[in-house]
């Protein structure tokens, strides 16, 4: 037998805790002559018993009716699903904290965080001592802090010998550049790689231009390709970030961005970009958007995580239009745009596989050229030519 405060001390409990037990009718002691109440090992074993219930998560009152009757199945199945969402988020919370801690699944705590908060989730990046420019890429490109120097080596291992760093054509440059309603005499291009489209721009019109990409060796092909067509004089190079251009306002009637803008957000670069047109100055910016309404699963899912910004056409003619431009005209990239692309990536990426089997960049290019091949028709480039509009 037992008094209170032996029973307390062996199931881990206070005198108060006890009590209270005894008055819920849980335990019931035996009162003594001397005026003492006293327990049996019974009283002992209900009491852990009931410990363990409640670790269960049942209040003390539904663990008095699963002891003195059936088992309540409702009750109980609803306990174990609340249990399994507190599992769920306890999960994802130590998932978070592993991440930041460069353990764990670092990729999905990227993703994640520059879906619900992409400019906090860049400035984050950036406080953790990555320049923007490796910022930037670790945002899109590598997605894991731990790994980033040797994602990026490999990365830029399978494109240095390829011209082309996106989808696109000189057809279509051509096309987007003749509806184009004013003639041009100084271009901002942004994002120019290695001058694909600057060569588009500079053998058909007399502007100057003026190119900015934040990977000096793009910039040095571009320049070496110039210097070769005896167009150099025309072109001004400036290794620069397209979140913090060097420029006057103003000082531009055409600003030329194919498939950049998505880097800093395409709502960003529609107001960030503005004030470096002239009046009534022209902008052609290209973009990923989606050409159906209901995606395929997988398809979704991927995007989801590499481009979580990516909408209809109609979508970002809005976003157009409420940043204060008009809409001239847009049209999708072709078949072919996108094969000059991902064609030749893929016989790179074959060629490379052999002395890089455990790349995680080789293996995210995989991934991307197969999602190009099978899903195409839902998704591509839309080239926008939008003018500056009186605000």
């Amino acid at each position: 037998m037992y008094r209170i405060s032996e029973l307390a001390q062996k199931v881990g409990l206070s005198r108060t805790a006890l009590l209270y037990y005894e008055k819920l009718k849980l335990i019931s002691g035996v009162r003594l002559d001397n005026g003492y109440r006293v327990y049996s090992d019974k009283d002992v074993q209900r009491v852990l018993l009931i410990q363990t219930l409640q670790a269960a998560g049942l209040t003390l009152k539904e663990c008095k009716g699963c002891l003195e009757a059936k088992i309540d199945r409702p009750l109980l199945l609803n306990r174990l699903e609340e249990l399994d969402k507190e599992i769920e988020h306890k999960q994802h919370s130590r998932d978070v904290l592993a991440a930041l801690l460069g353990e764990g699944n670092h990729r999905a705590w990227h993703e994640s965080a520059n879906q619900v908060a992409p400019d906090a989730h860049l400035d984050w990046l950036i406080k953790q001592g990555f320049e923007e420019k490796e910022a930037l890429r670790l945002k899109w490109l590598s997605k894991d802090m731990n790994e980033h120097q040797d994602y990026m080596a490999d990365f830029m291992k399978v494109f240095e010998t390829l011209d082309r760093w996106g989808p696109g054509s000189e057809q279509e440059t051509l096309k987007a550049l003749n509806l184009v309603p004013l003639t041009s005499c100084n271009i901002l291009e942004i994002g120019s790689g290695k001058g694909l489209a600057t060569t588009v721009l500079a053998n058909n019109t007399q502007a100057a231009i003026t190119v900015v990409d934040n990977e000096q060796s793009a910039l040095d092909r571009l320049v070496e390709r110039f210097t070769g067509d005896g167009l150099n004089d025309r072109i001004k190079p400036v290794c620069a970030s397209m979140t913090d251009l060097p420029f006057e306002h103003k000082g531009f009637d055409l600003i030329w961005a194919e498939g950049s803008a998505y880097i800093m957000g395409v709502k960003s670069a529609l107001k960030e970009w503005r004030p470096l047109l002239e009046n009534n100055g022209v902008m052609m910016l290209s973009d990923l958007v989606w050409f159906t309404d209901t995606p395929t699963p997988e398809l979704q899912e991927f995007w989801k995580g590499e481009y979580p910004d990516m909408v209809s056409v109609d979508a970002r003619l809005e976003q157009i239009k409420a940043a204060g431009y008009k809409v001239v005209e847009h049209f999708p990239l072709s078949q072919q745009a996108w094969e000059n692309y991902y064609l030749p990536l893929k016989q790179r990426a074959i060629e490379l596989a052999p002395s890089m089997p455990d790349s995680n960049a080789l293996n995210d290019i995989k991934i991307e050229v197969s999602i190009f091949e099978r899903y195409l028709s839902e998704f591509g480039y839309e080239m926008f030519i939008i003018q500056k509009a009186a605000k």
